[in-house]
């Protein structure tokens, strides 16, 4: 449990460091972007490089995109859940059906664009702060010091497909379907993303140098440097949820959160029961299934104008809420 506890430290540390102004402005940026183009890709190659991938590679794989499909498939059902309830409590307070009120006050018919597009952007934002978890920064932070060593490739494995498959594909092509810029976004940027993300080339050099003895100084090098990646993610992350402005709006995040860190890990780590997946197994694939909200969201948001304050407040809350779940999926499983 001491990385919880180191988690929470290096995080607090770096809202400070923002909070107090002890580090300009552009500083959180410089590190993030250190994190996506070096430290990140060095630990996923040392993972890759040091981890054993002949037990059941496929599975951790398959087992991420089934969790990205049911974390979508629970977010279109809660929120169409929500509508019907909504529409049923205005007929019941109204009396009159929606189209029934339409044709008595023509006007709101002027206003239904606007809205539906507000409402249109605002799902996007929840399915999207459902199913996508923060498997980079986090999840290769965090899980690898709960589990064996037999284990990491299946952290590895999970955190690129999730991050490759979900982030960077069925995020983006989602994000582009709740789109209301207007803008029209080519097919095969989501193709490009995916090619040029970094931790990828890392992997396939870590995987394919596994029976390549490194020099004992570059070894030595590797993971030292790798030690430096958890705390430095750990701090950007307290700098990011210190520049979100969405304290006022937490309400709004407590579905998509409840669905991301509890309900989504709690179903794949029943699953996994159910299907003989016990150990250590079962407790990575329910971990790292129960990721906060990924920043990822509010770039997405910014970049195809969807609901900014669900992506940042569902973000600040379900990843100040970790160090509760954490413990709980390591007591039951």
């Amino acid at each position: 449990m001491w990385i919880i506890v180191k988690s929470i430290l290096w995080t607090t540390l770096g809202m400070l460091l923002i909070r107090l102004r002890f580090m300009p402005r552009f500083f959180p940026q410089l590190l993030g972007k250190s994190l996506y183009w070096i430290g990140v890709p060095l630990q996923i190659l040392v993972l890759g490089h040091q981890s054993d991938f002949s037990n059941a590679v496929w599975l951790p794989s398959a087992i991420t995109v089934a969790v990205l499909l049911l974390g979508w498939g629970l977010a279109v059902l809660y929120w169409r859940t929500e509508q019907e309830v909504f529409e049923d409590e205005l007929v019941t307070v109204s009396g009159r059906t929606p189209k029934e009120t339409q044709r008595q006050f023509p006007w709101i018919a002027n206003l239904l664009p606007q809205f539906q597009s507000r409402y249109h952007s605002s799902q996007g934002s929840f399915i999207l702060a459902s199913m996508l978890g923060n498997t980079g920064f986090i999840g290769l932070a965090v899980v690898p010091a709960l589990v064996s060593k037999t284990y990491w490739s299946w952290i590895v494995l999970y955190g690129l497909t999730h991050n490759i498959l979900g982030s960077y594909g069925l995020g983006t092509i989602l994000a582009s379907h709740f789109s209301s810029s207007g803008r029209k976004h080519e097919w095969w940027m989501p193709l490009r993303n995916v090619l040029c993300v970094p931790a990828l080339w890392a992997f396939v050099i870590g995987w394919l140098s596994q029976d390549f003895q490194f020099p004992i100084i570059l070894e030595r090098g590797l993971n030292a440097s790798v030690l430096l990646v958890v705390p430095a993610a750990f701090m950007l992350i307290g700098m990011q949820l210190s520049q979100l402005q969405c304290f006022q709006n937490l309400d709004r995040a407590i579905a998509p959160t409840i669905l991301k860190i509890v309900v989504l890990p709690g179903l794949t780590g029943l699953a996994c029961s159910l299907f003989g997946i016990q150990g250590d197994a079962r407790l990575v694939l329910t971990i790292m299934s129960g990721m906060p909200t990924a920043f990822a969201n509010a770039i997405l948001a910014e970049e195809y104008n969807l609901d900014r304050t669900i992506a940042a407040s569902s973000i600040f809350l379900s990843t100040v809420m970790l160090p509760l779940t954490i413990p709980l999926w390591l007591t039951i499983f």
